[in-house]
């Protein structure tokens, strides 16, 4: 007698799997995911946190899209962060300290021009490989804010390239006192210059670095121990 089939195709006797009372092999094999550790998990968060603070800033940033992107539940960011607010925080330090590392390391050289032009490509290598992370420096915290986070790097990065201002002044008869404008002036034009150049990548980063440099070095060959003003307004 032939064995009873199955309107699908497949035999419904008793050497048929699916009715012998042992389950499928397909049933049982699962694949297994692996579970991240909390560490990685935190670092997972931290990139998202970051690639998404760079397209849409703090307000436009959402801890359930932050969730979202991770695969998890919004308590998962709040278990290691304890909300945007932390993560947020998180990113800002680390991007201060990777662009404060970068501007420090550089500074290697005896010969103030070229400390100029180390300093120069530093912030420029910095936009150029860190690109979110600068975004996310400038957006929240414009270069032309005298308040934010942002600023306060800026501020940073100009005490370095004070003491290197300071020794030149003194060498050359000038007030060392006056050390610090001069930074600010110094590191501010490079920051401005390089937000600009985030977006236009024009011209090529070492021809930016030698503008810049050509601008700030020529104008402090050339400075006036007692600078003056030449329009009516004296005050």
């Amino acid at each position: 007698m032939m064995e009873p089939v199955a309107t699908d195709g497949s035999s419904t006797g008793s050497t048929n799997p699916s009715t012998s009372g042992d389950k499928p092999r397909t049933a049982t094999r699962r694949t297994r995911r692996v579970r991240m550790t909390g560490a990685e998990r935190r670092e997972q968060l931290l990139d998202i946190g970051r690639t998404l603070f760079a397209e849409k800033g703090f307000e436009g940033t959402s801890v359930e899209e932050i969730a979202a992107k991770a695969g998890v539940s919004k308590p998962v960011v709040y278990e290691h962060f304890g909300g945007k607010e932390g993560l947020y925080a998180v990113v800002v330090d680390r991007e201060m300290r990777s662009l404060l590392d970068m501007v420090t390391g550089a500074l290697t050289a005896g010969h103030p021009r070229e400390l100029l032009e180390q300093a120069a490509f530093a912030l420029l290598d910095y936009i150029e490989t860190y690109t979110d992370g600068f975004r996310i420096l400038v957006r929240d915290s414009p270069v032309a804010q005298s308040t934010g986070t942002f600023a306060s790097l800026i501020s940073d990065i100009a005490t370095q390239v004070e003491d290197i201002l300071g020794l030149e002044f003194k060498a050359r008869g000038f007030d060392p006192k006056l050390a610090p404008l001069y930074a600010q002036a110094l590191v501010g034009m490079v920051a401005l210059t390089g937000q600009w150049w985030l977006d236009v990548r024009k011209p090529k980063k070492a021809e930016v670095a030698a503008h810049l440099v050509n601008l700030s070095w020529h104008g402090l060959e050339n400075l006036e121990a007692k600078p003056r003003l030449i329009g009516h307004r004296k005050s």
